[in-house]
């Protein structure tokens, strides 16, 4: 069934403020999403924390099972985060790697990842191999192919949507390439939950970490890891407390056995409560709709932004999302943003892609991101263009 956009308006109140063009930044949350969280926070207000925790014990053990079948896993491969970072980091920190193995990531990874990356490097002795991207702009999988049959190799980690340049990489060949050779596969798909579907077994890979405050239109502060269920024992979380393990014997401990030994104790039960309701969100509106509507009114403002007289649209791939990248002569990324927000149009300033899609005209250090949501219409796709045009007095 194609989204009812008229509806999913009216459940978003952000629409009436804002053209919200940030999507790949944070979303605007629908009102279910708001009032779980609100209401929570009501509870806790009125009977206290623990009090309404316990109450809510049950809604908050569905969070989990609203969570696997986004992504098509089962309740105890997932464990709950404060956001994808650490949720990415808690899975990546617990691997057993050799001295001297190799990690294999691609060119247009999250900074954030590749200094942990680098991190490990330094401790464990590590060599860090960047894959080439192929014609298209993603991940070549048959130069991932060589390295892998080169060998010893500890990981392969790939961003599935890198933040900038509109690409959604191959990762369900990466994941069969890194099946085939038995290598870890880390994915993080912040970018790419919520704004189409996603099954861990048709992607191969073993650990995937997802956000909720981007295009899954949850709340900030919320996050997701899956484990898959064969590799578990292999990762051992580096930090442990009375919720990720418990006492054995008199001076020993016991790691739990599900995904939850990567969580701590403590965490917004409000937030998760609203991360649940998200991912239940999307789920009733169908994630084949959602990536249906956000990827034509993605193709509609790169169309539209292409024929604004000196805009370089910047984005690549075989398969493209809902994020647009773009730069206009003579005008950096700031200034466009800046323009734009003064008109209620929120859109960000990212850097350019390592690799750029575009080779002429050289694509400039900073790019405008806008990343559009199915919430969005064809209208506000107009105006954005429009006001990137006009000139400011």
């Amino acid at each position: 069934m194609p989204i009812d956009v008229d509806e999913v308006r009216t459940q978003t109140r952000g629409v009436l403020n804002v053209v919200h063009f940030n999507n790949a930044g944070s979303s605007l949350m629908p009102r279910p999403v708001v009032d779980t969280v609100v209401g929570h926070l009501r509870r806790e207000e009125e009977i206290g924390g623990y009090e309404a925790a316990e109450e809510a014990s049950g809604r908050l053990e569905n969070v989990y099972s609203s969570v696997a079948r986004l992504i098509g896993a089962r309740p105890d491969e997932v464990a709950l985060a404060e956001n994808g970072s650490r949720a990415w980091a808690a899975a990546v920190y617990s691997l057993p790697f050799i001295p001297r193995g190799r990690l294999l990531i691609g060119r247009t990874e999250y900074a954030g990842n590749v200094l942990a990356l680098r991190q490990l490097a330094e401790r464990h002795d590590l060599e860090i191999v960047v894959l080439r991207d192929d014609e298209h702009g993603q991940v070549d999988v048959e130069h991932l192919q060589s390295e892998l049959e080169h060998g010893n190799v500890a990981m392969v980690a790939l961003t599935h949507v890198p933040m900038a340049n509109g690409l959604v990489n191959p990762a369900a060949e990466v994941g069969k390439r890194c099946r085939a050779a038995g290598v870890m596969f880390v994915l993080d798909a912040c970018q790419s939950v919520g704004q189409m579907p996603l099954d861990v077994q048709a992607l191969g890979c073993d650990v995937l970490a997802g956000t909720g405050r981007k295009f899954l239109r949850g709340p900030r502060g919320t996050a997701f890891l899956y484990v898959r269920a064969a590799v578990l024992e292999q990762l051992k979380p580096p930090m442990l407390d009375g919720h990720s393990a418990s006492p054995a014997g008199a001076s020993g401990f016991e790691i739990r056995s599900d995904a939850r030994r990567f969580e701590s104790w403590e965490s917004s039960a409000a937030g998760r409560l609203g991360l649940g309701r998200a991912a239940d969100y999307a789920l009733a509106l169908g994630l084949d709709a959602v990536q249906e509507r956000v990827a034509g009114l993605a193709e509609l403002l790169r169309t539209e932004l292409a024929a604004v007289p000196g805009v370089t649209v910047h984005d690549g791939g075989i398969t493209r999302c809902g994020i647009v990248t773009f730069s206009v002569a003579g005008r950096e990324a700031g200034g466009i943003r800046r323009q734009l927000a003064e008109h209620r149009i929120n859109v960000s300033a990212v850097p350019r892609p390592h690799s750029s899609c575009t080779g002429t005209p050289p694509v400039p250090e900073m790019l405008v991101r806008a990343s559009v949501h199915y919430y969005n219409t064809e209208a506000e796709v107009q105006l954005a263009c429009a006001r990137v045009m006009a000139k400011r007095p």
